[in-house]
């Protein structure tokens, strides 16, 4: 197997980054870059400049709104994107919802929602976790009770990335509670605005909010926006899951903070010397560097054997690529945070924002600690390792 780039695809990846240096703004990038958080109307302006260009959902089918590129070009374009940096498009509209609704909705649905999704129309969120039911996902427990032609919707959701933003939640609902825990399930989109949803924030150890809990109380949803079929979600949420769990690699958000892991520790000094040149510094990044060469060759090589999961279920590999993908985001983290040292101290205090250096600086700590729920979130790498196990490996 070759895994080489092609001529063609090492000038369509200069073609994307002339792309992006034309057309970030350049605050948005200098936020980016010192990890600062951006705010909801320069995210949707940026994903609508790709939408123009017609970037933004390049990994659907032509038919819907994607490019036709293929999955190498597809996975340039992201790297890119993460290396830049530059705002990757929203996942759980684009990456998420949007292939299972164009691969098990029906076509009322496809009109109405995808090119909303590719124009950012509608902001999407999660609606999978709950208190009792993270890694276990089928002991969830909100009930959709079909009465007429609506669904009430009852329970609550927890972790939900995003959704103060949020205009749409898909949920997995609980529509047989006779069937057997996997049987009994749907996939329902609801408006975040229907009567009797309440979100209330998630202070993370970083200090941020970007998590909710999500209440539904006599929630009506119309049954038209059942996704397929009643009682089958399960099978559209390992869909999903598939699509998410490749995502979390994340190559290209790896590289980056590699190369800056370089750029500071050549300038931050330990025992009178660049931390660079420290022998045991040196061995770890190094490490983490091959370690992200196998996994950069191995989401190829899953890439390359896409053909043979196309039917709508996930290549199984994709718990490899969350395992090791989240492994090493957090190892760069922890680099990070070494090479700066008692710096680090600036976390939670007060910064003066004027010194673009300090800036960044004081981000690195909150960074590696919010780092540390990657390993858990698409599914825990320990959930990961028993599906290889089982669905990889036949044990």
């Amino acid at each position: 197997m070759d895994l080489a780039f092609t001529k063609e695809e090492r000038t369509f990846r200069e073609e994307v980054r002339q792309f992006l240096r034309e057309t970030v703004p350049g605050e948005m990038r200098r936020k980016l870059v010192e990890g600062t958080q951006l705010s909801k109307d320069e995210m949707v302006a940026w994903w609508r400049i790709l939408n123009k260009k017609g970037w933004c959902v390049n990994q659907w089918p032509k038919e819907y709104g994607g490019t036709g590129w293929t999955s190498v070009q597809q996975y340039i374009f992201k790297e890119e994107l993460q290396m830049y940096p530059a705002p990757v498009p929203l996942a759980f509209g684009v990456a998420m919802v949007g292939p299972v609704i164009y691969t098990f909705g029906n076509e009322a649905q496809r009109k109405h929602y995808l090119p909303r999704i590719a124009n950012m129309d509608d902001w999407w969120c999660q609606g999978f976790s709950e208190p009792e039911a993270g890694s276990d996902l089928a002991s969830l427990k909100t009930k959709a009770e079909r009465k007429g032609d609506k669904y009430v919707i009852n329970g609550q959701k927890t972790w939900t990335t995003l959704a103060q933003y949020a205009d749409m939640i898909f949920c997995l609902c609980r529509t047989d509670p006779a069937a057997k825990k996997q049987s009994g399930i749907s996939f329902i989109l609801v408006d975040m605005k229907s009567k009797g949803i309440t979100v209330r924030p998630i202070q993370t150890i970083d200090g941020g909010y970007e998590i909710n809990e999500v209440f539904f109380d006599e929630v009506e949803v119309p049954v038209q926006n059942l996704v397929g079929e009643e009682n089958n979600g399960w099978h559209y949420a390992k869909f999903l899951l598939g699509q998410e769990r490749t995502g979390i690699a994340r190559v290209g958000v790896s590289k980056e903070r590699i190369r800056r892991i370089k750029e500071v520790g050549s300038k931050f000094e330990s025992s009178g010397r660049p931390i660079i040149e420290d022998p045991v510094f040196r061995e770890k990044l190094t490490s983490c560097e091959i370690e992200l060469k196998a996994l950069e060759l191995t989401q190829l090589r899953v890439i390359a054997d896409e053909n043979k999961h196309s039917s709508g279920m996930p290549n199984p590999a994709s718990s490899v690529l969350k395992i090791k993908g989240s492994e090493i985001q957090q190892t760069t983290t922890e680099l990070l945070l070494q090479v700066i040292g008692p710096l680090a101290a600036a976390y939670g205090g007060n910064i003066d924002s004027s010194n673009e250096a300090m800036n960044w600086i004081a981000q690195i700590a909150p960074s590696y600690f919010n780092n540390r729920k990657v390993s858990i979130y698409g599914g825990s790498n320990e959930i990961q390792r028993n599906i290889i196990s089982k669905a990889v490996l036949g044990l």
